[in-house]
């Protein structure tokens, strides 16, 4: 079993799942709780985001028959950063080992970061051997200069801490904490789209995360702190409707794209305190959420167009997260971006698929997908420990046995010797 929690500053989602023998992830538990001590991807109440995980896990175990003891956690905000960084050194013996391989990614992260910062993942993108560029995989090459392109994604190490504080307090351990778009990455984009170059978008309430592919790594990781909370606050502002009266309208009636909503739909707003209820046209609550929502994509273009990368993402864009679901949001997406978007689901996914294939739990099935590349190493390295235990095992055995056998010999000339 393998678990992912999806901290987010709505909700928190704790998803266990294990892979089966064809390959594909089955989902067995699912738990969910309201989050009301995060802002922005980020703790500012502990009591209260420990009692919202403890929920979600409760659920999850519930759900699953399972006691859940360590989770994948996910982590976003503001406070990400991240940079493309280079590394070289020589090559000792003419052949790329796994200590050179080491040896350049460590050189490649020799990069100032701020104290208060945390490397969160050192993420390869590709490696050269003298002129030789392009290289995925350098193991076992010849060569004399190996050179590393890396991608450095790090956080604020106090807002990591709370979150694993959090985790602890709830009587949990921490696998792994894992940026959200990158867990994202991993459940809703196809290889071949991450080979083409495409950007995910994953917007959820506090934040819109950002994750660039290029033959198949990433190159570019962004956080635009406008999402879904500012859709339902503009509701709330423009109708005068108390907050949970607007998030709840949001979802009901809310429309990405004005001409989508007819003007002849009315909706029943309630108001502040004892005053009556008013109606309004849906046509009018969509000017509302248009206008935020456009703002939300041309934030993320002209980070995009920052990162330099805007022109070599030919498999488009591809938006997830909870907030993506508004009707009429992918189509105001490409008249923004201008080229192909896709709202995705996570894929590969069975066992509750009717209720996982949403883009609500993208992050927290890419959790569960990391955490099972991650184990797979392990086991990997564990098969190969206990292969050579084996193989010392049957040396034993081997030279146990011809030892008894000499000694039987010996005994058997003795008496022989004795007798005749």
């Amino acid at each position: 079993m393998i678990v992912g929690l999806d901290v987010g500053t709505s909700k928190v989602v704790c998803l266990v799942g294990e892979m089966m023998a064809d390959g594909r992830l089955e989902i067995v538990g699912i738990g969910s709780h309201a989050a009301k001590g995060m802002k922005r991807g980020a703790v500012i109440n502990i009591e209260s985001t420990v009692q919202s995980i403890q929920r979600a896990v409760e659920e999850a175990e519930l759900m699953a028959g399972c006691n859940i003891h360590s989770v994948y956690v996910s982590v976003a905000g503001s406070h990400i950063r991240s940079l493309n960084s280079h590394g070289i050194v020589a090559v000792k013996d003419g052949e790329v080992q796994e200590a050179d391989i080491e040896r350049v990614i460590d050189a490649a992260q020799a990069v100032p970061i701020p104290s208060d910062q945390r490397v969160l993942h050192i993420l390869p993108q590709e490696y050269s051997i003298d002129s030789q560029e392009g290289i995925k995989d350098p193991s076992g090459m010849s060569g004399v200069r190996l050179e590393a392109n890396v991608h450095l994604i790090s956080g604020a190490a106090n807002a990591v801490m709370n979150i694993e504080k959090c985790i602890k307090r709830c009587g949990l351990g921490v696998d792994g904490v894992i940026l959200s778009q990158l867990a994202s990455s991993h459940s809703s984009l196809s290889d071949d789209e991450k080979e083409l170059g495409v950007c995910l978008v994953d917007i959820g309430a506090g934040t819109a995360d950002m994750a660039v592919w290029i033959d198949g790594s990433i190159h570019h990781t962004s956080v635009v702190p406008v999402a879904g909370d500012q859709v339902t606050n503009d509701i709330s502002m423009a109708l005068r409707t108390p907050t949970q009266h607007a998030e709840s309208i949001k979802i009901q009636y809310a429309c990405a794209l004005s001409s989508l909503a007819g003007a002849d739909q009315n909706i029943e707003v309630p108001s502040v305190g004892d005053r009556q209820s008013r109606s309004i046209s849906r046509h009018a609550l969509a000017e509302v959420v248009e206008a935020r929502y456009e703002e939300i994509f041309s934030l993320v273009l002209d980070e995009l167009r920052r990162s330099g990368y805007a022109e070599r993402i030919p498999a488009g864009i591809v938006v997830t997260g909870g907030t993506s679901l508004m009707e009429g949001a992918t189509e105001l997406a490409e008249r923004v971006f201008d080229m192909p978007v896709r709202m995705s689901v996570p894929v590969s996914v069975k066992g509750m698929s009717d209720i996982v294939d949403n883009p609500i739990f993208s992050t927290g099935v890419g959790l569960i997908m990391y955490g099972v590349d991650e184990s797979d190493l392990g086991m990997a390295q564990q098969h190969a420990s206990s292969l050579k235990v084996e193989e010392s095992r049957q040396s034993v055995v081997t030279e146990s046995t011809a030892e008894v056998a000499n000694k039987i010999w010996r005994n058997m000339k003795s008496w022989v010797k004795s007798n005749f």
